[in-house]
């Protein structure tokens, strides 16, 4: 189990979104936990609760401290109970001054491990086929190569901003479709490298200063976008009801598990932001039914059954980029990912 919180939210936002539902504590919680370095907000609240997500009901912030909902390694947690309700305060609080805790928002454990999903923060991206289309393309190499690599250069057409001179490159992936609707969801754009225009013109030239694959004539560049992303972020569950499916997973896994990341077929269209919980359903199994006395080889589908947790930490319009953060049992592309009860 494990948690999440967004950095940008005010204290008054992060109230409004708590929920009226009950905070059930794990089994064998600690009274008193000191945070060590390498742990996640969601490993601590996973300690605590059952459902990691509803940290927020139960975390006391102490409003004369410097972004009080940061923790640190080093910091004692203790358990209490205000007005017979569970509390989790930072022991460190109520002892030391404001003018005392002098740290810095980097060394605050951040709320997932930001190592796994680091690749997926600015690529890859799922963009419409206009996008793609009519994005910038290679035509040539400045020798008679096929092939291109970090410290070539290349000619591209279809410059539209001369301003412009970091680009990421790519290559045409997948195509995304709606499990129920058939609707084009999105195209994948598969990362390549990243260039730097050193001259306009048409065509342009741009020098190759990364390559993760093999570049070649035909290949797109999009501007560069520098993606920020928070180290801690608040968890919450979405405040309308989401029913998504699994579309795809990353690195050709059959088999989804803890920390694999996940395609779904929902965006910011349904609602769907950074730091939302989904439950994850196991799709039931479709079964002969050979006692049946009146339908007797009728096939049968079992109950889905609650496999886990993910969270989404990366929304485009139509789809968004989910972490596993518990994996109970096997999923699979096209199980669900829905609003926790």
């Amino acid at each position: 189990m494990k948690i999440l919180a967004i950095v940008t939210l005010t204290l008054g936002l992060f109230l409004s979104v708590l929920t009226v539902q009950g905070v059930e504590l794990k089994d064998g919680h600690p009274e008193i936990y000191f945070v060590k370095k390498g742990d996640t907000l969601w490993d601590i609240s996973a300690m605590f609760l059952n459902k990691p997500w509803l940290w927020p009901e139960i975390w006391h912030v102490n409003p004369q401290v410097d972004n009080p909902h940061l923790i640190y390694p080093g910091d004692e947690l203790r358990l209490v109970y205000v007005d017979g309700k569970p509390r989790i305060v930072r022991n460190n609080d109520l002892k030391l001054s404001p003018e005392v805790r002098v740290l810095s928002e980097g060394d605050a454990i951040p709320t997932i491990p930001l190592d796994i999903i680091r690749p997926f923060l600015s690529t890859p991206r799922i963009l419409n086929d206009d996008e793609i289309d009519s994005a910038p393309y290679i035509l040539a190499a400045d020798s008679q190569r096929l092939i291109f690599g970090q410290g070539n250069k290349v000619y591209f057409r279809g410059e539209k901003d001369e301003n412009l001179s970091a680009y990421s490159l790519f290559r045409k992936g997948d195509a995304y479709y709606d499990p129920e609707t058939n609707e084009l969801l999105g195209i994948e754009a598969i990362h390549l490298g990243s260039g730097k225009k050193i001259r306009s013109g048409d065509p342009a030239t741009m020098m190759i200063n990364e390559s993760v694959q093999e570049i070649m004539a035909g290949d797109r560049a999009l501007p560069y976008e520098e993606q920020v992303f928070p180290p801690v972020f608040m968890l919450r569950s979405p405040d309308t009801d989401i029913n998504a499916y699994i579309i795809s997973v990353y690195n050709g896994v059959t088999q989804i598990g803890t920390y694999d990341v996940v395609i779904l077929n929902n965006g910011t269209r349904e609602g769907l932001d950074v730091g939302h919980v989904l439950t994850v359903m196991q799709s039931g199994r479709v079964v002969e039914d050979s006692y049946s006395d009146s339908n007797p080889g009728a096939m049968v589908t079992l109950p889905s059954e609650v496999a886990g947790e993910l969270l989404v930490f990366r929304t485009f319009e139509k789809t968004s980029l989910g972490l596993i953060m518990r994996a109970n049992r096997p999923m699979h592309v096209m199980d669900t990912a829905v609003t926790p009860n």
